[in-house]
């Protein structure tokens, strides 16, 4: 599956919104260098907080679709449980009507 675990999804979420924090606090002077591969190259500070806010954003919509599946497996299993034991006192209903106790 794509996407990523609420976990991983959680710490990247911290990471960046501290990264976005710490733009704020920079002098109009400072420089910001984004890494690519293994070369630092200068980005300047307002294209580096868009795709601070922009990757923020992914990260929350994904951790949004995380929950989502979550809920609806939990959903899921609960109407299981529901069918499961609807299941087992028809069992039980059937086998008192027959005369004979169900054997634990």
């Amino acid at each position: 599956s794509s996407g990523i675990n609420a976990e991983y999804g959680d710490a990247q979420l911290n990471e960046n919104e501290l990264v976005l924090g710490e733009f704020g606090r920079l002098k109009d002077s400072a420089e910001v260098f984004k890494l690519v591969g293994p070369l630092l190259v200068k980005q300047e500070i307002p294209v580096a907080v868009s795709t601070v806010k922009k990757r923020i954003n992914f990260i929350k919509g994904e951790l949004e679709r995380c929950d989502k599946n979550i809920t609806g497996s939990e959903e899921k299993q609960a109407r299981s449980r529901e069918a499961l034991a609807k299941i087992q006192q028809q069992y039980q209903a059937k086998m008192q009507a027959a005369g004979g106790a169900p054997q634990s």
